[in-house]
């Protein structure tokens, strides 16, 4: 089952998720899954589209930001302002849910939404080190 690991009440990451695992996120309650891995990464990995079908096929809205890399400022944009219009929960995913929790906190940090401190310690109670990409 999907390892996904809470960072706040309206937000959450996980490693790669599966066609098949997407009902179980939608019946966690969360309405937009943000897929920011890129098409192609690793052979097998589900491609966009069958996330996008997934996603639809569950009741959940769908967004592809996919970062490879660190984010760039655009997409730590369009991350913050989907988290922000979204009409519930909002569960991101990666290949580990790094990608997806850095490209998140840039985005907090970058709008004076969350302190650094605030957000290395949702990273860290969530599994995940942000004190570098922070700095």
């Amino acid at each position: 089952m999907a390892d996904i690991r809470t960072v706040t009440p309206d937000f959450a990451v996980a490693p790669q998720l599966l066609p098949e695992e997407v009902a179980f996120a939608a019946a966690q309650g969360f309405t937009l899954l943000i897929n920011n891995r890129p098409d192609g990464e690793v052979e097998g990995q589900p491609t966009s589209a069958q996330m996008h079908a997934a996603a639809q096929a569950a009741g959940l809205d769908y967004s592809h930001i996919p970062v490879v890399g660190g984010p760039t400022h655009d997409q730590t944009q369009e991350v913050f302002d989907l988290v922000e219009k979204a009409q519930g929960p909002v569960l991101a995913f990666c290949r580990s849910g790094t990608r997806s929790i850095v490209t998140w906190s840039k985005g907090q940090y970058e709008h004076n939404h969350r302190s650094r401190d605030e957000l290395i310690a949702l990273g860290a109670a969530a599994g995940y080190d942000l004190g570098p990409v922070l700095a």
